[in-house]
């Protein structure tokens, strides 16, 4: 029996609203059984079609908080309704219902979750990106890829806990 293609998905953008901010980095961490593929989209090569591409075979997405702000932002910017193509899962919603509120960095924490770059947020992301922009600096974008891999791939392990989580 052939397992399922789960693909998890978290965007880094230079700010919180689609009209005035843009997509920076989109990251997707499609997995097949144990097996696991990253793909991160940056800049200008962030387009619908490599969005897609990247995740072709998925059966579902899985993101924290995607119902709210990274599909309508993905939508907004590229025209692409990803909920309409695939099936979504915000694990916010389960993370609401076991009691565990706030950024996905907080519930990280209450769950035991690693994280290597634990000081960094979201504003990080975004000085992170115009050091990239603004001067070139590509230990500046290692670091936000870094920080959008260990997004993408905890949302992964965010996932297995929740299901087998008891309050």
């Amino acid at each position: 029996m052939k397992s399922e293609c789960e693909a998890y998905l978290d965007i880094e953008t230079t700010g919180l609203s689609p009209q005035a901010n843009e997509l920076t980095v989109v990251g997707i961490y499609s997995c097949t059984g144990d097996k696991g593929k990253l793909t991160q989209l940056v800049g200008e090569n962030i387009t619908s079609g490599g969005i897609v591409n990247a995740l072709r075979g998925a059966t579902t997405i899985y993101t924290y908080n995607g119902t709210r702000f990274d599909l309508p932002f993905i939508a907004y910017h590229l025209g692409v309704d990803l909920a309409s193509l695939f099936h979504h899962h915000d694990l916010l919603l389960d993370c609401w219902q076991n009691s565990l509120y706030g950024g996905l960095k907080s519930v990280e924490q209450r769950l035991c979750i690693p994280r290597k770059l634990t000081a960094m947020n979201g504003r990080d992301a975004v000085r992170l990106w115009w050091r990239y922009v603004d001067s070139f600096d590509l230990d500046a974008l290692k670091t936000l890829l870094e920080y959008n891999k260990e997004d993408v791939v905890n949302l992964r392990i965010l996932k297995e806990r929740l299901f087998s989580y008891i309050p």
